[in-house]
Parts: C-alpha cells; sequence; structure tokens
C-alpha cells in the first residue's frame, strides 16, 4: 500500500509542478502581451480597439456574422441607426 501511495503523491506532485510552471508561462506571456498594448498605445493606437479585434479575429466567420446581425437588428429596434430600407 505504501508503494500506491508513493506513486499517487509522485504524480499529484509532478501535476502541481507542471501547472506551475505553465501558469508562471501565462503570467510571462501576459506581461509581454501588455506591452504590446502599450507600444500601440503610444503609437496612437485605441487599445480597447485593438482588443475587440483581436477577439472578433477569434471567433469563426458564421458566429460573427450572427453576432453583427443581431447587433444591427437590436440597435436598429433602439433607434441607434436607420432601419435597413423595406423593399
Amino acid at each position: 500500500m505504501a508503494v500506491e501511495d508513493s506513486v499517487a503523491q509522485d504524480q499529484l506532485r509532478a501535476f502541481i509542478e507542471r501547472i506551475e510552471r505553465m501558469e508562471e508561462e501565462k503570467a510571462a506571456i501576459a506581461a509581454d502581451i501588455k506591452e504590446i498594448y502599450a507600444e500601440a498605445k503610444g503609437n496612437g493606437f485605441d487599445t480597447k480597439i485593438l482588443r475587440k479585434i483581436v477577439g472578433i479575429r477569434k471567433q469563426d466567420a458564421n458566429e460573427r456574422m450572427e453576432q453583427e446581425a443581431l447587433l444591427e437588428l437590436y440597435m436598429s429596434a433602439l433607434g441607434m441607426v436607420a432601419a435597413p430600407p423595406e423593399d
């Protein structure tokens, strides 16, 4: 039984250490991304818009088209844009 406990402890420790390494890498990558946004802002780009574009590019084309259509419909219903012309 002690051997099985030892194996389980070793596996648990290995999982935890792998997760910790990934968390460190994730933090480093997040810091790098923050620097890129700061550089873009320093060059006059709007970082809120850049973030929005990054999010949009992650979506597949059909999902994006559906969201854009719903946004247009809701904005039209609220009088925020002109309603599409009726035929």
